[in-house]
């Protein structure tokens, strides 16, 4: 019984003297929706801009150090140093990304969701301080730590956002709610790419083989593309539920690093097979977009019960900067190294990812935290049981 009394309070209303409406809610409240855009606003397009935005500066930046340099030492900066230095302030966001994301789960248990989104905007207005204030006092060193504290802010962030949504939004448009996190994301890289190019991408529309002067439209298009599809995922989410659309969106990703291998081979056979390659990159974005780039957010959510879920973002964010990070790092090592069949690498991953979430993960779309967790355990039970032999150990999820 004692048990029981314990599973209704993890699983009680935030709101007191709250009953759900026999009729399921079909339109988010005007205050739901400030809301999200607020906590959207301070947190993950904040993510997204500073992701896309730092090679916009860099010719800027790279004067300032020089400049910087000359007047202490009286001599120019080495362009050994001058290329440290600015690799330093690009990846040091990633770094500060991986302890914010370390940190958010805690932060988010001992202030609570929405007291640790208002803390996180402290780090945000120091990185701004300190990176205003490195032109004037002739000090590069500001940068290095405004974009570590820039990092921190959007790692807290994209724990502790859609956490926060999560939990707030009614179950029938908890889905749609959360499809926020993405959106105000892909928001933020679009408008760092309309200001600042993303290299990357530069990098892929490089080796697959598009016109200079066409790049840039395309690094554009590859934005636009990001937002459109996270608006439609969030108006698919809740009809065609969290699995179809995660699993779709791993499959078709799969099918695009076929067709992008296949059209990096034969590149040089035509002049429009370079633009195949381009048109495959933009269906590889947009199949994530509408699957995995959406739904992976609110999966978390409704995966975990309350006690665990900040942790549960804790580790999946942390994942996440390693990952950001070691893509960042070895993806030209990968490309010099496999040549056209680089993109095989994630064809796995995403076949491999696809079958797990197929076999592993429950659908979620319009059921309460109580009834996911039981679908779960059931799951669990029943692979404990066709593949071990001895009693199966009751951890909270």
């Amino acid at each position: 019984m004692g048990k029981d009394n314990g599973e209704l309070k993890e699983y009680q209303p935030l709101l007191k003297d709250f009953q759900e409406p026999a009729q399921q809610i079909k339109v988010p409240s005007k205050s739901l929706l400030l809301a999200v855009c607020a906590a959207g606003i301070g947190g993950t397009f904040q993510y997204g801009y500073n992701i896309s935005i730092i090679n916009a500066p860099t010719k800027a930046v790279q004067n300032f150090i020089n400049q910087t340099w000359t007047e202490r030492y009286n001599t120019e900066i080495s362009t050994q140093v001058l290329t440290l230095l600015w690799s330093t302030i690009v990846s040091i966001f990633t770094l500060g990304g991986l302890v914010g994301a370390s940190v958010g789960g805690t932060l988010a248990i001992r202030f609570g969701r929405k007291g640790t989104l208002l803390f996180n905007n402290t780090f945000a207005l120091l990185a701004a301080l300190f990176m205003g204030l490195s032109y004037p006092s002739s000090t590069f060193e500001l940068l290095i730590i405004g974009r570590f504290l820039t990092g921190v802010n959007a790692g807290i962030g994209i724990c502790v956002q859609p956490l926060y949504i999560g939990e707030i939004a009614p179950r029938a448009l908890r889905g749609a709610m959360a499809m926020g996190t993405s959106i105000f994301i892909t928001g933020g890289i679009l408008t760092g790419q309309v200001i600042g190019l993303n290299e990357l991408l530069d990098y892929v529309f490089t080796q697959a083989g598009i016109p200079a002067d066409k790049i840039p439209y395309a690094t554009v298009g590859t934005g636009a593309c990001e937002c459109i599809t996270a608006l439609t995922c969030g108006l698919l989410i809740e009809s065609l539920g969290r699995r179809a659309l995660i699993i779709g969106g791993y499959s078709l990703m799969s099918v695009c690093c076929v067709c992008f291998t296949i059209a990096l081979t034969f590149q040089e056979s035509s002049p429009w097979v370079p633009y195949l390659s381009m048109i495959c990159v933009f269906a590889f974005i947009l199949s994530f977009g509408l699957g995995p780039g959406g739904v992976t957010n609110i999966l978390t959510t409704e995966l975990f019960t309350q006690t665990n879920r900040p942790a549960a973002y804790m580790i999946g964010g942390s994942i996440n900067w390693i990952a950001f990070f070691f893509i960042g790092m070895i993806f030209p090592f990968i490309v010099n190294g496999l040549k056209q069949y680089c993109f095989l690498v994630f064809l796995v991953i995403c076949c491999l990812v696809a079958t797990y979430i197929f076999f592993v993960v429950p659908e979620t779309k319009n059921k309460t935290f109580l009834e996911i967790q039981s679908e779960f355990y059931s799951k669990k039970k029943l692979i404990a049981a066709n593949g071990t032999e001895g009693p199966l150990l009751s951890t909270p999820m």
